[in-house]
């Protein structure tokens, strides 16, 4: 039975003509139309969690006819994954594409449905790639959350046009009994605070004209599981005032609000009308995605989105079909893709062949001959490729820039499967998800068959074992969950050079070491200065940047290398043969940045200043064996020197309880090493803001709900990284490091000068 097929008594299914009928006239149309290129827009809905994302979704697809409409707000179709249905959350973005008519015009929605759970977050950056504009949603009772703030920056960044949808107003009326003067007292709020997020993260040639306002259309209210919708436009062609809207709700009779205000034709027409097509949208979003030459052919092909150039398409989500294997899907800047042909995905050694071109729709997928320049397409049979890869037809073509996910993997569990003879079985399994999902880390043991899964958080890494087990039918063993920390610089040794020694003695290093600056770091991880070993060619242009951010410009031009949030400056003069150990510096500095001296974890923030060398004239004694220990350990010792601290996790907490039960929850917050920031009270609701430690939050969700009689509602961001409190460093370093099969105190000073 298809998701789209409605359940009768006695396990028989409607398959009524009227709605079959539309769908497939739907899906006839959609096929012609993905070829007028004014006439596509793509888009995605995002929010926090429980905002109504998929909800509105299913109302979007039902009204375009691709779906029948009593199942609407209900059948969750996007929702496909069982973990999904279980859940009643979105765990994977799905995509769908409708047709919609505006004056007698037909436009192809191309539509993806986004998680709102922190730990997926990066399903929604990569989403955001494939798309132009974007619904935002806000809860009309809660307003903007966490996860909305962090939805806006995530579209902002990739310059995605927002609209704002207030939904569930019908709460507002029905439950809070609201006046209407309230009622749009808050709606103001709501804006307010959306476009304030809109001026603090767009681009700056967008900051004013980006804003969401009722007057010009660019925000609509509603209540998504009611079916209804309203713009000002759309009063206008309806003769449907507030008013109105107001005394359907109060007098429960949403079912013809929805008949005189379908919220799929509102939006629609708002996505239609306010948001993007590729055509409008690539020339200022090419330039910011891609770092080839604008000027170019291909350049210039990406910004026109010409459907007869050279093919750029770039993966943005893989997925497992049960029966045709690993879809691979993603949008079209330029060019075409068919059936049967071969193409590269950039890196890959080999060119693969097409072998099927898909449009999507939920769990579907529509058989296409080819698709265009401007579209969102699947496709199968292209193995090599993954989340965030490039496909063309030249294999040296100028890769899309990588997508930067907001979040680092922060917790980690150890699997293995339970029988040894599914081993290759499972190395394949997760050779697949670690495609499938870029913001999972998986390293494995080839002879154990032991895997390392670090991901977002507890949920992250239940539902990835949960595919290993059920999907892939692999019984594992799973340790306990294990946070993963950094390590960082304190302090400085600016002025006390440490040294460090090659194993022959004929070769060393002398370095300096300090740590980079908040602004910096944060530039790094968005992606703004670059990462990997610096072109000397590029380093001038590269030191500009540093520069612009407070550095020393004439200093940051000798920049060897980014790796991270760490960056590796040679800060000599003169040294004879040192270009020739360049790549072997670069490859110790990556080693240490990997593994840190005090336990191994991961290194960030790190400035390493290489100050002064010396080096065997014979270059046959300063070769890997010897040029890489002294550089590791002449960076290992100064980060010593400089003071190197150990960085945790954090997570900010947002716990909404009734106020009877208000001490257990402060109490259990605070029992985990919390810090209550905030106590805003609502009525009989107080919420608990606070900042903890993800090492403590385990079990957090049945402690909470015990606490509070399983009345609390709660939500979670992750805050990045804070320097463990003192008294805990040489607890937690011993447990990091005897659990890595090291001895529990780490080397001194000494062992690396030795």
């Amino acid at each position: 039975m298809s998701r789209f097929d409605k359940p009768l008594a006695g396990g028989q299914i409607q398959r009524t003509g009227v709605y079959m009928g539309r769908k497939e006239d739907n899906i006839k149309k959609a096929t012609e139309v993905m070829y007028i290129l004014p006439q596509i827009r793509n888009l995605c809905i995002a929010a926090h969690i429980d905002h109504g994302k998929t909800t509105l979704s299913d109302n979007l697809i039902a009204g375009a006819g691709m779906m029948s409409s009593e199942l609407a707000g209900s059948a969750r179709v996007l929702d496909f994954d069982d973990q999904e249905s279980a859940r009643g959350i979105t765990i994977n973005a799905a995509s769908a594409s409708m047709v919609h008519d505006v004056d007698d015009v037909p436009y192809l929605i191309n539509l993806i449905d986004t998680p709102g759970h922190v730990d997926f977050g990066g399903d929604v950056t990569r989403a955001m790639r494939a798309v132009d504009g974007c619904f935002i949603l806000a809860c009309a009772v809660e307003g903007p959350m966490p996860q909305t703030e962090t939805v806006v920056r995530q579209a902002l960044k990739e310059k995605v046009k927002p609209v704002l949808f207030i939904n569930k107003v019908d709460r507002l009326i029905n439950e809070l009994q609201v006046t209407p003067e309230d009622m749009m007292t808050r709606f103001s709020e709501t804006i307010k605070q959306v476009n304030r997020l809109i001026k603090q993260f767009a681009p700056d040639e967008f900051k004013k004209s980006w804003q969401v306002s009722v007057a010009d259309g660019t925000v609509a209210f509603g209540s998504a599981y009611h079916n209804w919708g309203i713009t000002v436009p759309y009063m206008a062609k309806s003769g449907i005032s507030f008013t109105d809207i107001f005394a359907y709700c109060n007098d429960e009779n949403q079912v013809e609000l929805a008949t005189k205000a379908p919220v799929h034709e509102v939006l629609l027409d708002m996505a239609v009308s306010k948001l993007p097509g590729p055509v409008e949208a690539q020339p200022y979003r090419i330039p910011n995605i891609w770092n080839g030459d604008i000027d170019s052919p291909m350049g210039k092909s990406m910004a026109n989105c010409d459907p007869e150039a050279e093919l750029a398409m770039m993966i943005t989500k893989i997925w497992m079909d049960p029966h045709a294997g690993e879809v691979a899907v993603g949008r079209l800047y330029s060019g075409s893709i068919a059936q049967g042909e071969t193409v590269y995905a950039i890196g890959a050694a080999k060119p693969e062949r097409v072998q099927q071109v898909s449009m999507m729709v939920g769990g579907d997928r529509i058989t296409v001959p080819k698709v265009v320049a401007g579209n969102i397409a699947a496709l199968t049979g292209i193995r090599s490729a993954a989340a965030g890869i490039t496909l063309s037809r030249d294999k040296d073509f100028i890769p899309f820039e990588a997508i930067r996910h907001y979040s680092d993997p922060v917790v980690t569990v150890a699997v293995e499967p339970r029988s040894m003879k599914d081993l290759p079985k499972f190395i394949d399994a997760l050779r697949s998800l670690a495609k499938a999902d870029a913001s999972l880390q998986i390293t494995t043991n080839q002879e154990t068959g032991e895997a390392l899964l670090a991901g977002m958080g507890e949920l992250h890494l239940e539902i990835t074992v949960y595919r290993i087990e059920e999907e892939q039918n692999i019984k594992v063993k799973v340790s306990p969950p294990i946070v993963v920390y950094r390590e960082g610089i304190e302090g400085s040794n600016r002025g006390h050079p440490f040294e460090g020694k090659s194993p022959n003695r004929h070769n060393r290093f002398f370095f300096e070491i300090e740590a980079l600056s908040e602004e910096v770091v944060a530039a790094l991880r968005a992606g703004d200065l670059g990462d990997g070993p610096v072109r000397p060619n590029d380093a001038k242009e590269t030191g500009n940047k540093f520069g612009e951010l407070g550095m020393n410009k004439d200093l940051m031009r000798k920049i060897y290398a980014i790796n991270g949030t760490n960056v590796l400056v040679n800060d000599t003069k003169g040294i004879q043969g040192l270009h020739e150990t360049r790549e072997l510096i670069i490859e110790a500095f990556k080693e240490v940045c990997t593994k840190g001296p005090v336990a191994d974890e991961p290194v960030q923030g790190m400035f390493v200043r290489l100050t002064d060398a010396k080096l065997h004239e014979d270059a046959i004694h300063r070769g890997p064996a010897q040029t890489i220990p002294a550089v590791r350990n002449g960076i290992k010792g100064a980060m010593l020197r400089a003071r190197t601290v150990i960085l945790e996790p954090m997570q900010k907490a947002f716990v909404s309880v009734p106020n009877d039960w208000l001490g257990q929850v402060t109490r259990e917050v605070t029992n985990r090493r919390g810090i209550i920031e905030d106590m805003p009270s609502d009525g009989e609701v107080t919420t608990v803001v606070g900042v903890l430690p993800i090492a403590e939050t385990f079990g957090f969700s049945n402690d909470i709900r015990a606490a509070s009689q399983g009345r609390a509602i709660w939500n979670t961001e992750n805050l990045g990284f804070q320097i463990l409190p003192p008294q805990l460093f040489d607890k937690v370093v011993a447990e990091i490091r005897t659990r890595k099969g090291l001895k529990p105190e780490p080397n001194s000073i000494g062992y690396y000068s030795e």
